[in-house]
């Protein structure tokens, strides 16, 4: 099966009042070890939405493997993101997987373990011990609905209201994600690592 990663790293982290993708971690940036998430997966196709601090990540992190989507409207949620990257989908693809910027704790396997579970079907999320998360996975059919979101719930709007949304039983707690300084301090406090 042809899939296409989509790396969402367009947001400007308002809450933070840092660029996210920049933060340290693991001797790298928190956006370098989500990159090695998403080629570990061996996506027919890796994308990559930048917006907010592109200059930044460009010159930081390692890119290599993935075609740059520009978002120039990134303050306005993970819409707008999927409204540009849809366009550079390769036609080929018979699904994508979202995979946020600032969650680096999600694991090859899992994504792995969600397309077979969920890729024939219209969507699949992942169920963790507390609560549902990413990795999502949109067949090609929404592909046309993914480009109209506008917003940054509009994902979840969307899964709430397509039928036969697939869940993967992931038995682990979600993997932290990274808007607040706070959450950031817990990031490195959970795994165990300095920045």
């Amino acid at each position: 099966m042809f899939v296409t990663g989509l790396v969402l790293a367009a947001g400007s982290s308002r809450r933070l009042g840092h660029p996210k993708q920049l933060l340290p971690y693991r001797g790298a940036t928190l956006l370098d070890a989500t990159m090695d998430t998403a080629r570990r997966c061996a996506f027919g196709q890796l994308l990559v939405t930048l917006g907010g601090a592109a200059e930044g990540v460009r010159a930081r992190v390692d890119l290599s493997g993935a075609r740059i989507v520009e978002v120039p409207d990134h303050r306005h949620g993970c819409g707008n993101s999927l409204r540009q990257a849809i366009p550079a989908v390769d036609p080929r693809a018979e699904g994508l997987v979202l995979l946020p910027g600032d969650q680096p704790g999600i694991r090859p396997e899992t994504v792995r373990e969600l397309l077979r579970a969920a890729g024939a079907s219209p969507a699949g999320v992942c169920r963790y011990t507390d609560g549902v998360g990413h990795p999502f996975w949109f067949h090609a059919e929404l592909f046309r609905e993914l480009a109209a979101l506008h917003g940054d719930k509009a994902v979840w709007s969307l899964l709430e209201r397509t039928p036969e949304v697939v869940e993967l039983a992931v038995e682990t707690t979600v993997p932290p994600d990274v808007d607040t300084w706070e959450d950031y301090q817990m990031l490195l406090a959970e795994t165990g690592v300095r920045g």
